[in-house]
């Protein structure tokens, strides 16, 4: 089991990369606009680093989706498991 998550860290450190460089450059000349709690490159991060590089772009994915001035807003972390439903917008 830890080979597996070793793995997955190793395969997803490409996408934290490119999160963290987006952070680093890109992140402090733009106003603050994330509606949730982590942030959503946070989110992305934590997401790659628990789920791998394939789930975790799903992940990321759809928190960015969902980051608009129509979409959901507050305390939103990563899944500890990965959703066995759909992920649609909750009712």
């Amino acid at each position: 089991m830890k080979f597996r998550k070793t793995l997955m860290l190793i395969l997803s450190s490409p996408f934290i990369l490119l999160v963290k460089i987006y952070q680093w450059v890109i992140s402090p000349w733009l106003p603050q606009s994330c509606r949730h709690q982590p942030s959503c490159s946070n989110y992305s991060i934590e997401a790659f680093k628990k789920h791998g590089p394939i789930k975790g772009l799903i992940l990321s994915t759809w928190r960015i989706l969902r980051c608009n001035p129509w979409g959901t807003h507050g305390y939103d972390p990563v899944p500890e498991i990965w959703p066995k439903k759909r992920m649609t917008k909750d009712r």
